[in-house]
């Protein structure tokens, strides 16, 4: 009877070892976008699939994620088993080792990823990053509203044009703002929207000695345009909006005009969401002298630190959230309007995507026209639309959204905040042995 027990009880040990390990747990971190949030909701799909992976999130601000995941990243910690990165950290973290090569083998279908997308997260022919979504920039505006002032926007109109509209559009008194656009300080935030406006305006961020260019006369150009454009109609306390803060302001029908990331059609044509879901329209992004790097190019995308623990899983997880099947479980479950996009030919391909989304002719253009090596009128020496493709750029571009960020909010000069800004870049470019 006691041999029975014993058997029994290391059995029962046995058994309890083996669920411990069976079971992995996968710390996921990304941004607080509506696509993502709802990719969290999703979960328990994959878990279904795969019961011995559970999945662990950690929603961040875009601007703390970006932090954060680069510290994990550079100090090899392991915290994070799947991060959320862009078209910027893939190619160069992937160079330096620190991520693990996307498997993309079998019924993954790599090829269906749109070209431009897919060699913003590769380097050497090698995707370091699988897109959950990508996009690129357009004007979203109020038809309704337009058609009030007088008005019309059409693709690739000139940026007197997009601040005249603005101007007709502008009724603060009643809570409508001509324009709404970036202006919370950050490389992906401010700098992402402004760096596609300045290209447009004939500037680049480096010659091609590598010496930043900030001071230059289309920089000057292109901030005091912007800083201008919403001091006299964009809502108030605009240095402090981001992309989430505009979507809100534009749903509530707050906005006549907003500049943003292709994505946001998704969110902005959602009657559940918007408020003005059946009044918006859509153009190509406006352009001062060159439509060179008028509108960026970006993908929020699935990376695995080469210092996880859990490749397998997060190779799973990362195939799962990026593949056809996920747009298929989220078109049936939430409508095909509510896709996430920018990432696959057979989506814009599929009937009912088109039908249901008015956004994806201007959307698909947009993402094809953006090319991120000749983003500038004249040579330049990085890749890349609304960043360099360089190490140091994400402290350089952090440092500028600073500064562009406290001329819009009047607490220094245009002037002031591009020659603040070029001496730190100056500064780093010379620290990192550019010259």
């Amino acid at each position: 009877m006691k041999s029975l027990t014993k058997t029994a009880i290391a059995c029962a040990v046995t058994l309890a070892t083996f669920n411990t390990f069976a079971e992995t747990q996968i710390t996921v971190a990304t941004v607080n976008n509506g696509h993502m949030i709802e990719m969290q909701k999703l979960t328990p799909e994959f878990e279904k699939q795969y019961p011995d992976i559970k999945v662990k999130w950690v929603t961040l601000e875009e601007g703390v994620l970006r932090q954060n995941v680069t510290q994990d990243i550079a100090n090899g910690s392991g915290l994070y088993d799947v991060m959320t990165i862009g078209m910027y950290e893939a190619p160069i973290w992937g160079e330096r080792g620190w991520l693990e090569p996307i498997d993309t083998s079998g019924s993954y279908d790599v090829k269906d990823i749109l070209p431009s997308i897919r060699g913003g997260l590769s380097y050497d022919g090698t995707m370091f990053a699988s897109p959950f979504y990508g996009e690129s920039s357009m004007v979203m505006y109020r038809k309704d509203l337009a058609e009030k002032a007088g008005v019309t926007i059409s693709d690739r109109d000139s940026w007197e044009h997009i601040r005249d509209a603005a101007a007709a559009m502008n009724d603060p008194d009643n809570g409508v703002y001509g324009i709404c656009l970036r202006g919370k300080a950050g490389w992906g935030d401010n700098m992402a929207f402004l760096s596609a406006m300045a290209n447009s305006f004939g500037a680049r961020w480096f010659d091609m000695d590598w010496k930043p260019q900030l001071t230059s006369d289309e920089w000057k150009n292109a901030v005091s345009f912007y800083v201008d454009l919403l001091d006299n109609y964009g809502p108030p306390g605009a240095s402090g909006n981001s992309f989430n803060e505009n979507l809100a302001l534009f749903n509530e029908g707050k906005c006549g005009m907003w500049i943003d990331a292709t994505i946001a059609a998704s969110f902005v044509t959602d009657p559940k969401q918007s408020k003005v879901a059946d009044q918006v329209g859509f153009a190509q992004s406006p352009y001062a002298v060159t439509e060179k790097g008028a509108n960026w190019l970006w993908s929020w995308a699935l990376g695995i630190p080469a210092a996880t623990k859990n490749a397998d899983a997060a190779q799973k997880f990362v195939r799962w959230a990026t593949s056809k099947e996920y747009i298929q479980l989220v078109g049936t479950k939430n409508g095909w309007s509510a896709v996430p996009t920018g990432t696959r030919q057979s989506t814009y391909d599929n009937p009912k995507f088109r039908e249901a989304a008015v956004f994806a002719e201007a959307e698909l253009k947009a993402i094809n026209s953006a090319n991120p090596n000749d983003s500038t009128l004249e040579p330049s020496p990085y890749v890349g639309v609304q960043f360099a493709a360089i190490p140091e750029f994400q402290a350089i571009g952090t440092t500028t959204g600073q500064m562009v960020s406290g001329a819009l909010a009047g607490s220094l000069s245009v002037d002031k905040a591009l020659e603040s800004a070029n001496r730190s870049a100056d500064r780093q470019m010379r620290q990192a042995g550019y010259y």
